[in-house]
């Protein structure tokens, strides 16, 4: 039986990650996005948290729109550093996803409890110049795919994945459709 971390539950092979960091380096679209999506899909089992090695201060605005016109809660969205969830008063961090390229390069802070990491980068809908229109569709596909990275993993048979299958099938949910050229390769 692995060890057990504050906050997560027993089952018989891995333990679902309770808490989930995800990073970007702005903290403004798709870590926001994933946020809402991880608490969305995950709620009753895990809290996702989201930050970013240099925060934008405030949360994209087509990433409000969209998670509004999805019917999700965009209270809690502020673009946040990193250092919150490093900090003695933080919570306990089960995995650490990075959905940016640039985030999954830089050197992070070292994270207490030592919580898996994988990467699960997508193209960057907020880099997407031009019409209204070219840019809600941009923010729409990262949607999309964190969703399906995101339903994919909430899908997993915990209980009968060893740490090391865990961790396989979590990288292997990284490479799923879009994924940029760094978490294919990861």
């Amino acid at each position: 039986m692995p060890q057990l971390k504050p906050g997560q539950a027993t089952v018989q092979g891995s333990v679902l990650p309770r808490t989930v960091l995800v990073l970007c380096t702005g903290n403004s679209a798709r870590s926001i996005l994933a946020e809402a999506i991880f608490n969305q899909r995950g709620a009753g089992q895990l809290t996702a948290y989201s930050a970013g090695s240099q925060p934008k201060g405030e949360p994209n605005p087509a990433a409000l729109s969209l998670l509004s016109q999805r019917g999700l809660d965009t209270a809690f969205a502020r673009s946040k550093s990193w250092d919150e969830f490093a900090g003695s008063g933080a919570p306990a961090i089960d995995m650490v996803v990075t959905v940016c390229d640039s985030a999954a390069s830089e050197a992070c802070p070292v994270w207490p409890g030592h919580p898996m990491s994988v990467h699960w980068g997508i193209p960057d809908p907020a880099a997407v110049t031009g019409s209204a229109s070219d840019v809600a569709q941009a923010f729409e596909l990262a949607y999309r795919r964190l969703d399906a990275r995101i339903a994919a993993f909430m899908d997993l048979p915990f209980e009968h994945l060893t740490p090391e299958a865990l961790k396989d099938a979590v990288r292997e949910i990284g490479r799923l459709d879009g994924a940029t050229a760094k978490a294919s390769a990861a």
